[in-house]
């Protein structure tokens, strides 16, 4: 799956997705400083779904309309941070064909997809 992971993601979950076999854009080694609508337009034209843990992208998309390939919400308190690579390959695996249109609130305990239409 292609991913482009925002500037506010570990780089240990760009790394795990990588070993993974995913591609991942990571915007902090190409696109540093990149505003928001920049990185969702990219993630667009690239057919990547965003990662982040900045909740704004909510309101970006659906509030302001922008466009967005797919989102995924990273949610995890500082405790649970170790659960991050885990929940997000499980995601993969049991819903990677969902991704694509939607916007995902991972957290540690539970996954909200909702479309983005």
């Amino acid at each position: 799956m292609r991913f482009l992971a925002d500037e506010c993601c570990d780089a240990a979950l760009v790394d795990a997705l990588r070993g993974d076999g995913h591609d991942v854009l990571y915007a902090v080694e190409s696109l540093r400083g990149a505003t928001d609508d920049d990185l969702l337009t990219r993630a667009v034209s690239e057919r990547r779904i965003f990662l982040t843990e900045d909740k704004d992208f909510g309101e970006l998309v659906y509030r302001l309309r922008r466009p967005a390939h797919g989102i995924v919400l990273l949610r995890f308190d500082v405790g649970d941070r170790a659960l991050k690579v885990p929940r997000l390959r499980y995601l993969l695996e049991q819903e990677a064909e969902r991704l694509p249109g939607a916007f995902v609130v991972l957290e540690a305990d539970k996954v909200r997809i909702r479309s983005l239409t």
